[in-house]
């Protein structure tokens, strides 16, 4: 090989290492170039979300706030509203010990189910003895009756008699006087005017005697009609007390006074109780809510709207009512103590009114029972 071609060959071999560092420079060229490029693409979408996110969000608030004053608009809602049920408290009639107990805590009754008994025997000594006395009164009527009937006789009698010896008085009275004027003639006896005025004399007191005995049997009967009239009075106070007495021991038996659940039970078997001493109460079923809304939201409320009701028992269920009634008075003012506004320190607030809701929907399926705190949403327009 010429020294030519030897000098050639390492020339050739620089130009392909230069070759290779070029190839391998120019893909990191293009890299960076890429990045530059991306870099320049990206700020303006950066800038638009900074403008758009914003702008969304306001858009949602202020829809929402046009939502809620929409339906500020329609609809009148309140927190300050309850359950409420009639709950009848059950006391004893008469006092005595408790012999028998029918009833546990939130046991079902139904009206007219017995719940309590207690000790009869004082109550069924007691009625015995007012059923005696009042049989004694009875005899005693008839034995006033029996005086009238005998003293209405007497008098009869005694009627009788007067006519009889008003008669023969009056005849004799006439014997008398034919005889006394014979007499002072000298055509009758001594003897004959004598007897005349003797006959006279008993004719009068005869007479006399029968008017007495009027006037007594009028006297016995007037007295046996008073005892009469006293023991009918006697026997309307004994029929009363009986009828007392009887009372008194059906109520030794406590029975339901309607449909319901038993709660606050505080009476055991073997308690000796008071009269009008609470033992338990009785929650019905039927329940409602009173809901107490600002004055300032009664505008467009009435009777009748529909209610929407959510309670706290049951937070995914609403259940469906309607407005019953609106009391014509606020709370503060149907209470105990109603405020006195005629003051110098008098300071306006703004007063609730109760509203009465009932369900329009069956709810016996549900535990919503007084006491428990509703949600109700009334559409008034």
């Amino acid at each position: 090989m010429s020294n030519e071609d030897q000098n050639q060959q390492p020339k050739q071999n620089d130009n392909i290492q230069n070759e290779e560092e070029n190839v391998k420079s120019q893909p990191a060229q293009t890299d960076t170039q890429d990045e530059e490029d991306d870099g320049e693409d990206h700020r303006p979408s950066y800038k638009k979300k900074r403008v758009i996110v914003p702008a969304i969000t306001a858009l949602i608030f202020f829809l929402t706030g046009i939502y809620f004053m929409v339906h500020a608009l329609h609809f009148q809602s309140t927190d300050d509203a309850f359950v409420e049920g009639h709950i009848v408290s059950v006391a004893p009639r008469v006092s005595g010990p408790v012999i028998q107990m029918l009833i546990d805590d939130n046991k079902p009754v139904k009206k007219g189910d017995l719940l309590i008994v207690i000790d009869p025997n004082d109550y069924e000594a007691k009625l015995a003895q007012s059923k005696a006395q009042l049989a004694q009164a009875k005899a005693a009527l008839n034995i006033s009756e029996k005086d009238i009937t005998r003293s209405e006789s007497g008098l009869e009698e005694s009627a009788h008699d007067i006519a009889s010896t008003t008669s023969k008085l009056d005849f004799a009275k006439k014997d008398f006087k034919r005889y006394s004027a014979m007499y002072k003639e000298g055509i009758a006896s001594k003897q004959d005017y004598d007897s005349s005025k003797t006959a006279l004399t008993v004719a009068k007191s005869n007479h006399n005697s029968a008017i007495e005995r009027q006037r007594a049997a009028k006297a016995m009967l007037d007295s046996a009609k008073a005892k009469k009239e006293a023991s009918l009075a006697d026997i309307e106070k004994l029929e009363a007390q009986v009828k007392t007495d009887e009372l008194n021991l059906s109520y030794t038996k406590i029975y339901a006074p309607q449909d319901g659940l038993i709660t606050n039970r505080t009476v055991e078997l073997g308690n000796y109780l008071q009269t009008a001493q609470p033992m338990f109460a009785i929650v019905p079923q039927k329940v409602w809510v009173v809901a107490n809304f600002k004055e300032t939201q009664l505008t467009y409320m009435k009777p009748g709207q529909p209610v929407t009701i959510k309670i706290d028992t049951y937070p995914g269920k609403k259940f469906k009512g309607k407005v019953d009634s609106i009391q014509r008075a606020t709370g503060a003012k149907a209470s105990l103590f109603p405020p006195e506004n005629a003051v110098g320190s008098y300071v306006k607030i703004v007063q609730r009114v109760p509203v009465k809701i009932v369900f329009e929907e069956d709810i016996s399926n549900y535990n919503i029972v007084p006491g428990m705190s509703v949600v109700p949403e009334v559409k008034v327009r």
